[in-house]
């Protein structure tokens, strides 16, 4: 198994962990002072991780976080500036949200830092669920925040994002590109029928790729450089896969799928789907192979420790910010009302250790709860540490302690 961990760049200072503070500083993600504060913050944590032997380092896009939360608008540009810290760790930003970007810009981008950190990119892919911002930078492609929900709205999401991720493996894998996309009205060259009046033929036609030119000089394709260092392209990743559609797609695709199932069974079950998919597409993995799990982690000497330490701050904003976006049927039991929501006030610590949403306790807490995913899925390939609501909330000794505990005393016992 390899374990890495996913930040959710957070201000410290922000939040109901430091409500007061978040209010003075009211819109604290325009405040430069608190925002050099998270660029220590998240630097320390992956020199640290990288030191301590995970495997990855995660990061997530979102955009227009004026209240602190989620402070990672660019991903690709964050990890350049880890790459340049880090000496072997994995960088995957998880995900870039495709329906807000330009196929071949976000193609471009991806090969530089695949070139700059010398193949330790993982590409995160993501449909993007916020349609605070994902309604403004999707408007392009008049794609609106997907909700999973399979109406006109989510499947024109689902469409673009794969007519995006089309494109991007386009640029990465032809030498010269040529193409004309009905779903996003985008072609590659403008006009497609060509280009006139290029200046510099005798140049392209001397040094170019040889498909570039027409008979006539027209530009006909291009060449987008560079290629990714890896071959063809790095390995792609999704996040928070959670329907049965987004599953199976991640299967036809190979992408590895991060899930968010917490209770074991589930889990195993969107394991069991994907193994089979696979299998279709000529993909023979063991079950558990080619998936990963997120869990939040919380270790102290005792559980009733790890709780007050971890579970203190955790649940709140958990549950004011994420519980809206309906992320608290993550915390759904079996003897909860079928069709009622969950509401915040169960969104507690206690309940997020029991449906294994969280593993707060001791090293052996932690081992036994990584263990009955295992005796589910014996080849479970990645684990990963959800740190929402520990950088930027809880002291940084504190949470560099957590990672350091986690690396010595649970991760060998997998590896």
């Amino acid at each position: 198994m390899k374990f890495s961990i996913f930040l959710n760049p957070q201000i410290p200072g922000s939040g109901y962990a430091a409500e007061e503070n978040a209010k003075a500083k009211r819109p604290i993600g325009r405040d430069t002072e608190s925002y050099q504060k998270l660029l220590h913050e998240v630097r320390e944590i992956a020199v640290h991780a990288d030191q301590l032997g995970f495997d990855a380092l995660m990061m997530t896009e979102h955009h227009f976080h004026s209240e602190g939360m989620e402070f990672s608008v660019n991903p690709l540009m964050f990890l350049t500036d880890l790459a340049a810290r880090t000496e072997r760790i994995l960088l995957a930003p998880l995900g870039l949200v495709l329906p807000a970007w330009d196929p071949i810009r976000a193609a471009e981008d991806v090969a530089l830092l695949d070139q700059f950190s010398k193949g330790r990119l993982r590409l995160g892919v993501a449909r993007g669920y916020q349609n605070r911002w994902m309604n403004v930078l999707g408007q392009r492609w008049h794609a609106a925040a997907a909700r999973s929900d399979g109406s006109a709205s989510d499947t024109r999401n689902f469409d673009v994002f794969g007519e995006v991720l089309k494109i991007m493996k386009l640029a990465w894998t032809e030498e010269t590109l040529r193409y004309k996309s009905d779903v996003l009205d985008y072609q590659v060259p403008y006009p497609y029928d060509g280009i006139e009046g290029w200046p510099a033929q005798e140049w392209t036609r001397t040094f170019g790729a040889p498909a570039e030119l027409d008979e006539e000089g027209k530009v006909v394709a291009v060449s987008v450089c560079p290629r990714p260092y890896q071959n063809p392209h790095p390995e792609l990743w999704q996040p928070f896969t959670i329907s049965d559609r987004s599953v199976i797609r991640a299967a036809q695709e190979n992408i590895l799928p991060w899930m968010f199932t917490p209770n074991p069974d589930d889990h195993a079950a969107k394991a069991k789907l994907y193994q089979e998919e696979s299998a279709r597409q000529g993909r023979h993995y063991k079950l558990g192979e080619h998936t990963g799990i997120l869990k939040i982690v919380g270790i102290a000497d005792t559980t009733e420790q790890a709780i007050n330490t971890f579970g203190r701050s955790i649940p709140k904003d958990f549950a004011a910010f994420f519980g809206p976006f309906g992320y608290l049927e993550v915390l759904r039991k079996k003897e909860d009302e079928k069709h009622k929501p969950i509401s915040p006030e169960k969104g507690d610590a206690k309940r997020m250790n029991d449906v294994e949403m969280a593993l707060f306790g001791t090293p052996d807490d932690v081992k036994r709860g990584i263990q009955r995913m295992l005796d589910r899925m014996p080849d479970l390939e990645w684990f990963g540490l959800y740190m929402q609501g520990q950088q930027g909330v809880l002291p940084l000794d504190t949470v560099k302690r957590n990672l350091e505990l986690f690396a010595t005393k649970v991760a060998p016992e997998f590896r």
